[in-house]
């Protein structure tokens, strides 16, 4: 996975700290962790496209959740930033180079494809399974004054 969607993840979490009244900027989500702007503005895009935030333009516009934290899961973001396509995608080397002289073996599916898209199919479903509102919980058990110094930091501009 790409940065990203760290990136992307983080973001939304910031969203929801700092308010359904407040839209927030690319340029000032990426000053919070120090990331540069228009690499962060290209996740969020790919977020709003997905519907998980809403872009509004103009001097005071900025980006705000499209829906509660809860109704995002970890896979809604990493679908939106990483696109739908599989992590592992079989090459069929099998059929190339010396060994590639038995063709009645390719006919079965491939072993180590059928094992990696058994262990995809685990990873989507346990990121599906997990909503951006239990990692807000967690985040502000470990860190219970992220929120505060958030929303005072995006005031303060």
């Amino acid at each position: 996975m790409s940065e990203g969607v760290e990136w992307a993840l983080h973001s939304c979490v910031n969203l929801a700290w700092s308010g359904p009244e407040r839209a927030v900027s690319a340029a000032r989500l990426a000053a919070w962790h120090d990331l540069p702007a228009a690499y962060l503005n290209k996740q969020l895009q790919a977020l709003a496209r997905a519907g998980i935030v809403t872009s509004t333009p103009g001097p005071r516009g900025g980006f705000r959740l499209a829906r509660p934290l809860d109704a995002i899961s970890l896979m809604d973001v990493v679908a939106a930033v990483e696109g739908p396509e599989e992590a592992f995608r079989c090459a069929e080397i099998r059929q190339q180079g010396p060994g590639a002289d038995a063709p009645a073996a390719y006919a079965a599916d491939c072993a180590i494809a059928h094992a990696m898209t058994r262990a995809e199919l685990a990873w989507r479903r346990a990121l599906a399974a997990q909503n951006l509102d239990e990692i807000r919980q967690q985040a502000e058990r470990q860190a219970p004054g992220a929120p505060e110094r958030l929303r005072a930091w995006l005031a303060a501009r």
